[in-house]
């Protein structure tokens, strides 16, 4: 199969090299961490081809004597060269019953530059500080992005690829399959199916996989709608799903911690407080969404939206729903001393529809750049103040 070069990725594990942390690559399932791994490897081997570099994969028959930690951790040590810069890669390290263990005891001997992939499910970050006693370096991997997604296919046509690309989604594993229905097969079978109905339940030990797949089929069919604990419980009761609210949020934490989604929470503009009530959830990838549940009842505005918020957080944003009295800005994006705000419909062509977006925007009264992101097929332009760019050219740019 296919690879391209990930530079942002990389790049940020170069940043890293030789520091004291155990640097953890995390991610939904088929999101190319390996691949990552691998190609960070390559990097250190051209770079300083006298360095020891140790690589595990756990899912290879050739390192199956390897899945419990202490034979593991007798492993690692044998291969260490005492005069050379010694570099540990474990992929999939979840494999290994007791891992955090091996893990943990090598990292204490400060001779190791320590690098892990494991499944999205068995090393949450919400895990991490738990199971490893070191300060973790976390690198999160997203499925392709468009810019990605042009290199991946050497495209360099936005207008005619995008609407491609808004269908396929960013799980590169799929891109090998000849038909629509092929690559959706691959994304229900290897993603979802195997995150959902295999690693949750496992992990979790979920007696009740019914109920988890009817949670995640009504968060699919209501991304980027407001929802809550509260009324997902009440609709699954009104389907004769008996359930308590308690269960059902325990369930979407989960669904949240294995990257299926992202949750995305409210904030009051007027009283400047986050809203512990309605929030959005938005698909690591909205291929996902199509595999599952076809096109039927297609919303590009819902579609266009996901693809948005999951740029601004590959961007490094940190992203929440706006509340504006009784108005809604799909996006706050915040990093460092810059916000945007931000709407995304699906396109721009109706005065109602260009009133309807622009309104809650001119209602904000602080100097922060504004813009609407939509399908427009022309270049960027501006309408009191607001700048409106075409969503193909906003993903490609820099």
């Amino acid at each position: 199969m296919r690879t391209i070069k990930r530079k942002d990725y990389l790049n940020r594990l170069i940043n890293v090299m030789n520091t004291p942390d155990i640097k953890v690559i995390t991610g939904i399932r088929r999101s190319g961490k390996s691949v990552l791994l691998k190609q960070h490897a390559e990097y250190i081997k051209r770079h300083d081809p006298a360095a020891n570099v140790i690589m595990i994969n756990l899912q290879d028959l050739a390192h199956e004597d390897l899945l419990e930690y202490h034979a593991l951790n007798d492993y690692v040590l044998f291969h260490y060269v005492k005069s050379k810069h010694n570099y540990l890669f474990i992929d999939e390290v979840q494999l290994c019953e007791g891992f955090e263990r091996t893990i943990n005891s090598l990292h204490s001997k400060q001779i190791f530059d320590i690098y892990v992939t494991g499944s999205n499910a068995f090393l949450l970050s919400s895990d991490l500080a738990t199971l490893f006693t070191g300060r973790v370096y976390t690198i999160e991997v997203y499925p392709f992005s468009y810019a990605e997604y042009l290199q991946y296919f050497n495209l360099n046509d936005p207008e005619t690829s995008f609407e491609d690309y808004a269908a396929a989604g960013g799980f590169p594993g799929s891109y090998v399959y000849k038909t629509e229905q092929e690559r959706y097969d691959y994304i229900e079978r290897d993603v979802y199916q195997t995150i959902v109905t295999r690693d949750l339940v496992t992990k979790y030990k979920i007696r009740n996989k019914e109920l988890l797949e009817s949670l995640t089929a009504y968060m699919l069919d209501n991304g980027s709608n407001l929802i809550n604990s509260n009324s997902v419980t009440n609709y699954l009761n009104s389907k004769h799903v008996k359930v308590t609210v308690k269960t059902i949020s325990r369930y979407m934490d989960y669904l949240c911690n294995a990257f299926v989604f992202y949750k995305a929470s409210r904030y009051d503009l007027t009283g400047k407080r986050y809203l512990k009530t309605d929030n959005k959830y938005y698909l690591s990838d909205p291929s996902i969404k199509f595999a599952e549940l076809g096109h039927r009842e297609l919303n590009y505005g819902r579609v266009y939206e996901n693809i948005v918020y999951l740029e601004l957080l590959r961007r490094g944003y940190s992203v929440y729903i706006g509340k504006l009295y009784q108005k809604e800005i799909d996006f706050i994006a915040e990093k460092w001393d810059e916000k945007l705000y931000i709407q995304v419909p699906s396109y721009m062509e109706d005065e109602k529809v260009i009133q309807r977006e622009t309104e809650p925007l001119l209602a904000i009264k602080d100097a922060y750049p504004k813009m609407i992101i939509a399908r427009t097929h022309h270049p960027i332009y501006s309408r009191n103040g607001i700048n409106i760019v075409d969503i193909a050219d906003w993903l490609t740019a820099m």
